[in-house]
């Protein structure tokens, strides 16, 4: 397939006449963009649209439809509930959840007369959805009771809150486990074609249907002609949760009601199931290394009569985020993280592998048409828009500019692509940012942008909180490097990380910073460090190491104490892998002596802003506690933003519009 060049920088022409510069309100006002899927027919796009209510709190999501023969758009629903896992139907209906009465419901709505009609109303709370391909059963996700409570145990004190914990994963990422867990449900479509609420399939198990707490309908896939439903699902409690990232593909027959383990002999993440187009086939990603939530994502399929399995071994070093079966069953297009940006490429069954897009835009999603690929694409610059990609002209045409009231008034930052020389001799991807009111000759306060993950690339994303265009709008230069220890750049570079996150990842951020304030736009004596995660333990560890390179530092739930954090974290598995494991095994005395920050405190002499949730299970707010405590015992210009009801993101729309405007404020404090 012939490469697609996108311009990034053109679709936004717009903005040259831009007067205002980007703040944290006008953020939170811009609407985003959901999905992108071509109808049966191949003549329209469903997507979803969500706007935020600033005032109210909270978001809400409608559906939309572009119709491609009048290049219009449509908004077919318009509630006050949130619509979601819309779907097209086969016969050019669209199916969705809502939330009405206290419950959720299944509909479907005519895109063109807007007739809508309830199809299903269940007993449970259903997370999720899949249709069989004749659309004759139905699966939900659902969440059943599976445990007793304490307060059942000891009826006599209802009103008690205790909790008793006899196993790990007693809470996770932002939730305490409960006496619940989310099951698949399987129903069927009455005469009158109204789905009737199923049977549990899971009935008597413990486990949860889907890995939590991400995966959702993505991990169902019905097969031969609705008669089995596969799915994908890590069946393991407690200890062995904590410390292992072994899932598997589970297929349960319909008929039969048995159920049979596909992945038994492998180890690590086997996720996202697809069906080849004739049906004979499925495929999904695996990554070989159990414990390594990281490693490489390859494509393996299985003929589903003969149960053979092979796995696809690309003739490029990449890693999978999302693929489909081409249209002719192949090959198949995938999306992967890829020098800086996440691009569409496509293989053949031997591995042969064509990119197909290439410039400085995200793919977020693809759809498959006979004459066209529709993509979701972003950048730093710019939120997700849909566009056509003509398959046979191979040009590309933007669709929707759902943003383009707020962006027409807009500066734009310039952005630069430097590749640094790292201190062991490597060439490193750093995106440089320049400030919308840059003037030639002017020097500016800079930020180094410190990514987490930590195996997480510094793509072209676009940020609703970490968002590299607002810093840049308010007056600073960003460097935003792609250290160690990310894909994209090899398997060996990203697995560099490992057991080494004070060493080389640190150097590189250092020799980032080094280089680019040499150059004549940057105030050497104005720079500070910003971070989350893992980036908000670069942060704490630079603030111990950074020989005067730092004015301000602000941490985002970083890790300040590996000890503290390892005892108290819940997915143990990337403890295990990344730091070493257990703090009191004798082998692993000098990494944590080595490798945690708050091991050079001694040496903090520079202001802090300390930023964390009440509910970050996977970085407990302990760690943020004992940062502040420390800058504060030191003596040092020191602020803990705490808030009791975020977890490790925020969230919240006026929670957000709040952490921006005393991210700001601190930088103007103190830069």
């Amino acid at each position: 397939m012939k490469k697609l060049v996108i311009l990034s920088l053109s679709i936004l022409s717009i903005a040259a006449f831009a007067q205002e510069n980007l703040t944290a309100e006008t953020l939170w006002k811009i609407k985003r963009l959901g999905g992108g899927d071509l109808s049966p027919n191949g003549k329209e796009i469903l997507f979803t649209q969500t706007r935020i209510n600033i005032d109210e709190n909270r978001g809400y999501t409608d559906i939309f439809i572009y119709d491609l023969s009048s290049n219009t758009v449509k908004q077919v629903t318009d509630t006050p509930e949130n619509e979601f896992e819309a779907k097209w139907m086969k016969d050019g209906n669209i199916s969705f959840l809502a939330g009405r009465d206290g419950g959720v419901q299944l509909w479907k709505i005519d895109p063109k007369s807007g007739k809508k009609g309830l199809i299903s109303q269940f007993k449970g709370n259903v997370e999720g959805y899949v249709l069989s391909p004749d659309e004759k059963r139905i699966a939900t996700l659902q969440s059943v009771k599976v445990s007793k409570t304490l307060q059942e145990v000891h009826s006599d004190l209802p009103k008690s809150t205790a909790r008793m914990e006899t196993d790990l994963m007693y809470r996770h990422w932002n939730q305490w486990s409960d006496e619940n867990a989310t099951h698949i449900f399987i129903g069927y479509k009455n005469s009158a074609g109204q789905y009737i609420d199923g049977n549990d399939l899971m009935k008597d198990e413990v486990y949860d249907a889907v890995v939590p707490p991400f995966s959702g309908t993505e991990a169902l896939l019905w097969v031969n002609d609705g008669k089995g439903l596969i799915y994908n699902a890590k069946k393991k409690v407690g200890k062995d949760f904590a410390t292992s990232t072994n899932s598997a593909l589970y297929l349960f027959d319909v008929e039969t009601l048995q159920t049979v383990n596909l992945t038994p002999a492998q180890d690590g993440y086997d996720t996202s199931p697809i069906l080849s187009p004739d049906g004979k086939m499925i495929a999904w990603l695996n990554m070989a290394r159990n414990g390594f939530e990281s490693d490489k994502n390859v494509i393996q399929y299985m003929d589903l009569e003969t149960k053979s399995r092979k796995s696809i071994s690309l003739n490029k070093d990449l890693t999978i985020n999302d693929f489909q079966w081409a249209r002719d069953g192949k090959g198949f297009l995938f999306v992967s993280p890829f020098k800086g940006v996440n691009q569409l490429f496509t293989c053949d069954m031997n591995g042969a592998v064509s990119q197909i897009t290439t410039g400085r835009m995200n793919v977020v999603h693809f759809s498959q048409g006979k004459e066209r690929l529709i993509l979701g694409l972003q950048s730093m610059i710019a939120p997700t828009d849909l566009w056509n990609y003509d398959l046979k002209t191979k040009t590309l045409t933007q669709l929707t500019k759902i943003n383009e009231d707020i962006f027409a008034k807009l500066n734009l930052p310039t952005i630069q692509e430097k590749w640094i020389k790292t201190t062991d001799g490597k060439e490193m991807l750093t995106w440089v940012l320049l400030p919308t009111n840059y003037k030639e000759g002017q020097k500016y306060p800079t930020l180094l942008y410190c990514q987490g993950g930590p195996q997480s690339m510094v793509s072209q994303f676009f940020s609703y909180r970490w968002n590299l265009m607002l810093m840049a709008s308010q007056g600073y230069v960003v460097i935003a490097p792609n250290r160690r220890g990310l894909p994209g750049f090899g398997q060996e570079w990203n697995d560099a990380i490992s057991k080494d996150w004070g060493g080389q990842p640190i150097r590189d951020y250092l020799s980032a910073v080094d280089q680019v304030s040499q150059e004549s736009y940057v105030d050497p004596n104005r720079i500070g460090a910003v971070g989350a995660s893992y980036g908000g333990y670069s942060v704490y560890f630079l603030a111990g190491n950074h020989e005067g390179r730092f004015k301000s530092f602000i941490s985002h739930c970083g890790l300040f104490n590996l000890e503290s954090w390892y005892g108290t974290t819940e997915e143990l598995f990337f403890a295990n892998w990344d730091i070493g494991g257990p703090y009191w095994d004798t082998d692993n005395k000098e990494l944590y002596e080595v490798n945690s920050p708050h091991r050079y405190v001694q040496n903090w002499d520079t202001p802090i802003l300390v930023i964390h949730g009440g509910k970050d299970f996977r970085v407990p707010e302990s760690e943020g506690m004992q940062a502040y405590q420390a800058a504060q015992l030191k003596g040092l210009k020191s602020r803990y933003l705490y808030f009791p009801d975020e977890g490790h993101w925020v969230l919240k729309p006026q929670n957000g519009i709040l952490w921006q405007r005393e991210f700001f404020a601190w930088l103007a404090e103190t830069l």
